[in-house]
């Protein structure tokens, strides 16, 4: 569980939480949903989410992937009181350095952005810290970039960069290398995105080198590892990483300056560019090869998303077929 807080001054002095979340099971969520129909708190529609309440003073909301969010100044008292006692059962709340003390240790964090999107860059980000770092980073509230509105990811991102003793690395190239790469890779993401990694991370461990680091998945082969062959750091790697708060900080800084990119793009073309890679972004894609061309759409597009050859009325090239024989 990661608890991501922002906070303010009680009464007291003390720190009031304001900002909680964590994944909860299936069972937990519709038990919570339960727990708080039952007291008849007001509910609402939000996108991707199964349960959406507005209480007294906190909004509490639960996304059909598990994660719950949780917001306003009665955060501390909602988790305290209902959450815990009476839907997960298990009292964590201010004990992230008991039950996780491994967030605190100084190590790295890995995550990329933008890999399912049609238009802009991959962008990989290394992030290193540890201790009061981490500390200040939860509780301002920050968790994986995919939980987090685009303006919020901005300010969150300054926040990170502006961290006393915080290590901050990115690798990505523009859109024509970028597609030029994925051809020298044999037209395979993966390990373009592996190479991009190691040489965030390389860059980082020139300037902080700590025992080891924590990458958010995106293959079952240790393709980044093979960048570290000649270094005894131990670069770990599982699925949903961004629990961790440094990987979590580096999917922010990743998106935060995927973002950037975007924008630069939108320049580029004269008109907005939409994230994705479903009808909004085939329909401006169409529209912009009619404006410049096929010659100039690797600017801007990923030539390999079977979209980018559906907006210019062409048939994608064949893929390659796998032989599990060759290695690259």
């Amino acid at each position: 569980m990661m608890a991501s807080l922002a906070s303010n001054k009680g009464g007291d002095g003390a720190k009031k939480k304001s900002m909680y979340n964590l994944k909860l099971t299936s069972a937990q969520v519709d038990k919570l949903g339960d727990v708080l129909h039952a007291r008849g708190w007001p509910t609402r529609e939000v996108q991707y989410a199964r349960h959406a309440f507005d209480g007294d003073s906190v909004k509490v909301v639960a996304y059909e992937s598990g994660k719950l969010v949780i917001q306003g100044k009665g955060t501390e008292d909602f988790v305290t009181n209902i959450l815990e006692p009476e839907v997960t059962g298990e009292f964590k709340m201010g004990y992230e350095e008991v039950n996780h003390p491994e967030w605190f240790e100084p190590h790295a964090g890995l995550d990329e952005s933008g890999k399912g999107d049609l238009f802009g860059p991959v962008v990989c980000a290394c992030v290193i810290a540890d201790g009061e770092m981490v500390k200040s980073w939860m509780e301002q509230g920050i968790r994986d970039s995919k939980t987090i509105t685009d303006g919020a990811i901005m300010k969150m991102a300054r926040s990170i960069a502006s961290t006393k003793g915080v290590v901050i690395k990115t690798a990505f190239t523009g859109m024509e290398k970028y597609n030029e790469l994925y051809l020298k890779f044999g037209d395979n993401l993966n390990k373009l995105l592996a190479w991009l990694h190691g040489k965030a991370l390389k860059d980082a461990l020139k300037l902080r080198k700590p025992e080891w680091g924590l990458l958010d998945q995106f293959s079952k082969q240790p393709l980044v590892q093979k960048y570290l062959e000649d270094s005894d750091f131990d670069l770990q790697m599982r699925t949903k990483a961004e629990e961790d708060p440094v990987v979590a900080a580096a999917s922010i800084i990743a998106r935060a300056t995927w973002l950037q990119q975007m924008k630069k793009l939108e320049e580029l073309a004269g008109c907005k560019i939409p994230k994705g890679s479903g009808s909004q972004a085939k329909g401006v894609a169409t529209e912009l090869f009619k404006k410049i061309g096929e010659s100039r759409m690797p600017q801007f597009c990923k030539m390999h998303f079977k979209t980018a050859y559906e907006a210019m009325g062409k048939p994608p090239p064949a893929k390659k077929v796998w032989n599990p024989k060759w290695k690259k």
